[in-house]
């Protein structure tokens, strides 16, 4: 990159953060350019009166940032509360809209719980019927077993387009082009992949695509659902005829000027090599950690056909919840589950063959916009000196 944003102040005195697949800080561009709609332009974007101009504007302005992003027409562009309701549009708007009265689904293990749940509702509610495909143990589908799975009444396949705990990137084209090949429509939830890597909606050949606010430097409480031309879907929310009729109720101009700034923002450093550098810095890490624990440090997932900024990996005789309990100047995840004091191992490192012992030892190392060397350093160092004061005594 020719240039690093400033430092950001949510970050300055606090830990090293190394969670930015949970969620990633405000970019202080982003709140600039979406403070005007929270003081002075408050109009309704479908009023009819002079207030209305500039949040009408605006909402079209931001349209068109998150479709250049990846690659759509603005036009095709659903502004939603939530990656989560994005998926939720996707899957039971292909279904209800179908018309089909025991509609199949496809999906595959180690998906979000935003289309898992969905699916098991669809299941619940409308007798759809749902295949979960499995995955390797690297974390990727097999297209030819999606092809297996495909059946004359298919109405929709979900897959996602990066793994949040291992980054793991998922063949798309090829899964939505044997996807289409039985007539159904292929739907790709990319909240992680948005903006770390580049994105073009006819390269992958998908239908619908989710793309998250808060995963790509915007606040939380805004997503979007890109919806190709041409395909019907049953609105989420009803009422007026908001967001092509498809979510009804008055546009949250301020969240969208946000996402819109955040997208321009994450098109800007992809084209200025950001993602070498995140990879750079995430493979330095990886490394510290593997010189420094000879033979006992594992990767999650993928070598190469992962996100730049993602790291999972395991350390041999340690639980990772463990080793982040005594490594406090860092701020990271496991994919650990915990209930009553008990952790449960990671569904997605399940899914990938893992055995309890090796998933329960996982951290989700992720970096991003404000990650430095000097982080890396810091980072590995703590762990390095938080493995000893847990070894031994994992449980």
């Amino acid at each position: 990159m020719t240039h690093l944003p400033a430092p950001h102040p949510g970050l300055a005195g606090g830990p090293v953060y190394l969670d930015y697949n949970a969620t990633t800080p405000v970019d202080p561009r982003v709140a600039e350019a979406m403070l005007p709609h929270l003081t002075r332009f408050f109009g309704n974007p479908s009023s009819g009166h002079p207030y209305s101009a500039q949040p009408r504007s605006a909402l079209a302005q931001a349209r068109a940032q998150v479709a250049a992003l990846i690659g759509a027409r603005p036009d095709g562009i659903v502004f939603t509360a939530s990656g989560s309701e994005a998926d939720l549009l996707a899957l039971r708007g292909a279904v209800l809209a179908s018309g089909s009265r025991r509609p199949h689904l496809v999906t595959q293990a180690t998906e979000h719980p935003a289309v898992l749940a969905s699916c098991r509702a669809l299941e619940r509610l409308y007798g759809a019927r749902v295949t979960v495909l499995p995955v390797d143990g690297e974390g990727l589908v097999d297209p030819g077993a999606l092809s297996e799975a495909l059946r004359p009444d298919t109405v929709l396949v979900s897959v996602m387009a990066a793994n949040n705990e291992t980054g793991a990137l998922q063949p798309i084209p090829e899964l939505a082009a044997r996807t289409h090949a039985h007539g159904a429509l292929f739907h790709c939830d990319a909240a992680q992949a948005a903006g770390r890597i580049p994105l073009d909606v006819t390269g992958l050949g998908v239908d619908l695509l989710t793309v998250v606010g808060h995963k790509m430097y915007a606040p939380k409480g805004v997503a979007a659902l890109w919806v190709r031309d041409g395909v019907r879907l049953e609105p989420v929310v009803y009422g007026g005829g908001q967001e092509h009729g498809l979510r009804a109720g008055t546009e949250n101009t301020a969240l969208a000027v946000a996402l819109g700034a955040a997208a321009r923002l994450a098109a800007d450093e992809l084209s200025d090599g950001a993602p070498s550098r995140i990879r750079a810095l995430r493979d330095e890490l990886h490394a510290r950690l593997a010189h420094a624990l000879p033979g006992r440090v594992h990767l999650n997932g993928p070598d190469l056909r992962r996100l730049p900024n993602t790291l999972n990996v395991g350390i041999d005789g340690t639980r990772g919840h463990e080793v982040l309990r005594a490594a406090s100047d860092i701020a990271a995840a496991t994919g650990s589950a915990c209930h009553s004091g008990t952790h449960t191992p990671s569904p997605v490192l399940t899914a990938m063959g893992q055995d309890p012992d090796r998933a329960l030892g996982a951290l989700r190392l992720t970096l991003g916009r404000w990650s430095t060397a000097q982080d890396v350093a810091t980072a590995a160092r703590v762990l390095v000196r938080a493995v000893p004061a847990v070894a031994g005594s994992s449980r």
